[in-house]
């Protein structure tokens, strides 16, 4: 085992780190200062010359780019400047590393014997390198993490950002996903958090919590619409794309009973990008598979750039910016349902309690089915397709085990992080979205001026849809 290439990962990061430093700087003007860089690296993890590619394809990756396999910078810069998108795929494959693997007794190597490898699809064709098969890939983007050998590696997207955030004349906002609660440290508020985003240059922060109290409230409608009877099934759309792209890739038969609600990222964008002119929206997430929604040709558009937990923790430790000694800026802009949408159960419990308002006296109560992991939402979904009966009539599945706070780009432990979103949630002066008075704001400046009209309004339901 060549010591070079173990915890690659860590290393992915610190070549990030000084990305970013540099770039931000104003050191990284030419494709000399990118090779200059590479060596760098070479000399500091002990890599030689031979070697020298795969550090420049990590570079190259780590600024939003393909890699292209040679030892050669030419017009990556230029390109970044230029960028208006991350292009496809999100998770690239990089020459030579499996050679030093060791895990020749099975097709993929180690990233096979995840969850997600088991049980969603043969996403890797095991040669003298791994093969993505990207029509076949559900882009959980757990094959990257669990790489470690840096075979496999997701593209970070804030080189671009960098220029965004200088440009006085661009309003850039982040909306953070409620998972982020406590992954910067139990004592760091979101308020901290703000004035950190602020500090680098975005607008604003905003919680994507919000506009999950706008999605929980068009669902509950929908399930009204939908649920009639004992037999009528609902399945909820929100936050996760593996289990979306799970049921619309591989349960054609029961995809009619998904919710054709995008998710709360999209919606997010959609409406900061119709409130104001110009704007552009960075996600920050706690998965690699929301690189992959915002690509989505139905989605394309609405959110710019996506960053995760990890990455995040990488910036503010290459700008030298501590949150947690930062005046908050603190904002109670989402209510407890919206908040817990982060771990398993949350979209359900916060469905039910507006469909109880809607319709206190309904005769088919919501009867919820929670699942989370790769094999637990299959398992869910062979039995709907099956006609097993599972004694539900909503069922909402993630992707991750325990929702979204166990996200293979998170900085803490899925027990820990569950307990921080609980207490966020109630820490919350609004108890359910149909309290929430921030929605109604924002709905009033779509031109809506009641709940009802959600459903109603052409205008509103195209940006809270999928096509």
């Amino acid at each position: 085992m060549e010591n070079r290439y173990v915890n690659f990962n860590e290393k992915r990061m610190y070549i990030f780190s000084e990305l970013v430093k540099r770039y931000w700087n104003g050191g990284l003007k030419t494709a000399h200062d990118l090779t200059a860089l590479a060596d760098y690296i070479k000399r500091k993890y002990g890599f030689s010359d031979y070697e020298l590619p795969f550090i420049k394809d990590h570079i190259r990756v780590a600024m939003g780019l393909d890699p292209k396999g040679d030892g050669t910078f030419t017009d990556e810069l230029d390109i970044i400047k230029s960028f208006r998108e991350i292009d496809r795929p999100v998770v690239a494959r990089i020459e030579s590393p499996c050679e030093h693997c060791g895990k020749l007794d099975c097709e993929c190597g180690k990233c096979k014997h995840t969850e997600a490898g088991k049980y969603e699809t043969h996403m890797y064709s095991r040669k003298s390198e791994p093969i993505i098969s990207n029509d076949k890939c559900l882009n959980c983007g757990y094959s990257a993490p669990d790489c470690d050998f840096g075979a496999l590696a997701d593209k970070i997207e804030f080189i671009p950002v960098i220029d965004l955030l200088k440009d006085e004349k661009t309003p850039v906002f982040a909306c953070a996903a409620p998972a982020i609660v406590g992954q910067f440290g139990e004592d760091v508020t979101m308020g901290m958090l703000r004035a950190a985003l602020k500090m680098i240059g975005f607008t604003d922060m905003i919680e994507v919590a919000m506009f999950a109290d706008i999605l929980t409230i068009k669902e509950a409608f929908e399930f009204n619409q939908l649920v009639k009877s004992e037999e009528d099934f609902f399945l909820t759309s929100c936050c996760c794309p593996v289990w979306f792209n799970m049921i619309k890739t591989n349960y054609p038969d029961i995809y009619k009973h998904l919710s054709p609600s995008v998710s709360p990222m999209i919606a997010s964008g959609r409406i900061l990008k119709k409130l104001y002119n110009d704007a552009k929206v960075v996600f920050i997430a706690p998965c690699i598979a929301k690189k992959a929604e915002i690509k989505e040709p139905d989605l394309k558009g609405a959110i710019d750039y996506v960053l995760n937990f990890r990455e995040l923790k990488e910036i503010f430790n290459a700008l030298n910016i501590n949150p947690g000694e930062l005046p908050a800026d603190e904002k109670d802009q989402a209510s407890f349902g919206g908040r817990v949408y982060a771990r398993t159960g949350g979209v359900s419990f916060s469905v039910k309690t507006v469909v109880n308002r809607l319709e206190p006296t309904r005769v088919i109560k919501l009867k919820a089915k929670k699942v989370d992991g790769v094999k637990e939402c299959r398992r869910v979904l062979d039995d709907l397709r099956d006609g097993r009966k599972i004694n539900a009539n909503f069922i909402e599945g993630m992707g991750c085990a325990g929702g979204c706070v166990g996200g293979p780009r998170t900085n803490i432990d899925v027990d820990k992080a569950t307990k921080l979103v609980n207490e966020f949630g109630e820490d919350s002066f609004i108890l359910t979205p149909f309290d929430n008075l921030n929605v109604m704001k924002i709905l009033k400046q779509l031109g809506i001026n009641s709940i009802e009209e959600i459903m109603q309004n052409k205008e509103i339901n195209k940006i809270l849809s999928r096509e």
